[in-house]
């Protein structure tokens, strides 16, 4: 399977811009330069970075999971819901939550706590059998 998404990425051609965004080690290729060329290549590549840089500007690239979908456009941040901003913020973690009381923590934060008291208890026990 790895062998068939290698063959073909290598027959798409992707701008050097795109693949240095993310993250792709690519190997060095042999200089094959022209003498007398009217230096083509160089414009192309400024045409490539001026429509890599108009597309990050407008639309989040590679969030489009339909084959005939595209990919979505960029927004405002007042158009975007309130929860979204808060899914990064840092939660306790269970032993924060074990030295509060209980009695005056946020219902959040009491759902929190027993799931993951839960798992805790779930781990001691599959540890403890399986030790015997």
């Amino acid at each position: 399977m790895a062998l068939s998404y290698i063959r073909s990425l290598r027959s798409m051609n992707i701008p050097k811009e795109l693949i240095q965004m993310g993250g792709c080690r690519t190997f060095a290729v042999g200089s094959k330069s022209k003498k007398g060329g009217k230096g083509g290549a160089a414009a192309d590549a400024s045409k490539a970075s001026t429509i890599i840089k108009e597309v990050k500007a407008s639309a989040v690239v590679g969030a489009n999971i339909l084959k005939d979908g595209a990919n979505p456009k960029i927004l405002q941040d007042s158009e975007y819901s309130g929860w979204l901003w808060h899914l990064l913020d840092k939660r306790p973690a269970l032993s924060e939550l074990r030295r509060k009381d209980i009695e005056s923590l946020p219902y959040e934060d009491i759902k929190r706590f027993v799931k993951l008291d839960n798992q805790a208890r779930i781990k001691e026990n599959n540890s403890i059998r399986a030790k015997n």
